[in-house]
């Protein structure tokens, strides 16, 4: 790992389909290593662009790029398919593991929120994994730490609710918390 990647800067540009192996390669260890995502198979390529098709044909996804590399990405998508829910989003944020804590999920979610503000969304809405409790009195998991809880809560998110031992990986149980940020003005529709 460089020791200045710290220092190195970034952009953040839109993710497109043909970025789907390399988000892969960033999103897979999450899958295969620890309990972050409740999937238990990274998907194939095709399957990823596919997912990357359908959440931009109305909400943003976008990647974070140094020297060439992509190190990150953060995308919304519908919260609920009811159209009483269209103004609401889950959103999602990613970044190579050797580039973590340098500040890219940060601007990842600073763009993601001032492009979803645009568009006209109120409220950002994401699905965290959690150690239970249990877990956390008996000194925590190897699969799942708070890291997440805590970013969001950083980023100005709300815990909005629990769900216990909802999740199971990695022959346990794991709980999962909805966390949400309201960035816009519920006005009534015009």
């Amino acid at each position: 790992m460089d020791e200045n990647y710290r220092e190195q800067e970034f952009v953040i540009e839109d993710a497109s389909k043909e970025d789907a192996e390399e988000l892969l390669a960033i999103y897979a260890p999450y899958v295969e290593e620890t309990a972050i995502s409740f999937e238990y198979e990274a998907p194939s390529p095709e399957e990823f662009a596919g997912r990357i098709v359908e959440f931009t044909k109305d909400y943003p996804y976008i990647k974070a790029v140094c020297d060439g590399k992509i190190i990150g990405y953060a995308y919304a998508h519908k919260f609920h398919p009811r159209k009483a829910f269209e103004r609401c989003v889950e959103t999602t944020v990613y970044v190579d593991r050797e580039f973590k804590r340098g500040g890219i999920g940060r601007a990842l979610y600073e763009e993601l929120e001032k492009r979803l503000k645009k568009i006209g969304v109120t409220n950002m809405n994401a699905a965290i994994a959690m150690p239970t409790d249990e877990m956390m009195t008996k000194g925590g998991d190897d699969h799942l730490t708070e890291d997440s809880y805590k970013f969001h809560k950083r980023m100005g998110f709300d815990l909005v609710g629990r769900f216990h031992k909802c999740g199971y990986k990695f022959d346990r149980w794991y709980d999962l918390i909805w966390m949400e940020k309201i960035i816009g003005e519920h006005k009534d529709r015009e």
